[in-house]
């Protein structure tokens, strides 16, 4: 949603309902990453008409701290990057405490080896194929054998923990990721900078074997 027009919102979520799985919310600190995003007014304005999960994508500082407020809005799944705390393991345990699906990210100059301790800890995992902070950046093509050696290491641990990939997501990558073995697909600019975003979302789908966003 952090592509979406802001002046006209409540447009950009219904098409969002209307076409596909999940709301992606990006937020922001300033101080985790060099941006701003949005904050909780903007997460519960979403929340209201949403009617597909909200999937808050903490790049901020201190995550375990909005655990619970995050909960109250509406948040179904909630992510946050393993070098924001000392403890990832307390920090997932923490958020699925409070009822949501916890999970971890990581930004592309991170080892996915980092996060083979956690996999059974988490419901998800968020491999950033850019740089967390900003919108409309380029697709790091190293994000393909990334997502391969997360899924097989999975597949080996036996765990329920599916390989999320935001940035740079567009139709002419999608089928590739999915092959590599993600299982969600975050669409920011590719989608709200369309003429149609729906239409863009469908070939999205249609350019995987299943049901990735």
């Amino acid at each position: 949603m952090l592509s979406a027009d802001f002046l006209h919102l409540e447009k950009d979520v219904e098409m969002v309902n209307s076409a596909a799985d999940l709301f992606h919310l990006d937020i922001m600190d300033g101080s985790f990453v060099p941006n701003i995003s949005y904050g909780f007014p903007v997460v519960e304005a979403i929340a209201k008409k949403a009617v597909l999960p909200l999937d808050a994508h903490l790049m901020i500082v201190h995550p375990e701290k909005y655990v619970e407020r995050f909960a109250s809005a509406g948040v179904e799944m909630l992510s946050f990057h393993y070098d924001a705390v000392d403890n990832p393991a307390a920090v997932l345990e923490l958020v699925l405490r409070h009822g949501m699906q916890p999970g971890l990210a990581i930004n592309p100059d991170i080892a996915v080896e980092k996060l083979f301790p956690f996999i059974k800890l988490c419901k998800y995992i968020v491999i950033m194929s850019v740089f967390a902070g900003f919108g409309g950046q380029k697709f790091i093509g190293s994000t393909y054998s990334r997502v391969a050696a997360l899924k097989e290491e999975i597949c080996r641990q036996g765990a329920d923990c599916a390989i999320e990939v935001d940035g740079g997501v567009s139709p002419e990558n999608s089928a590739v990721l999915a092959e590599a073995g993600a299982d969600i697909l975050v669409a920011g600019s590719a989608v709200f900078r369309a003429d149609d975003p729906a239409a863009v979302i469908r070939k999205i789908r249609n350019s995987t074997s299943s049901d990735e966003k």
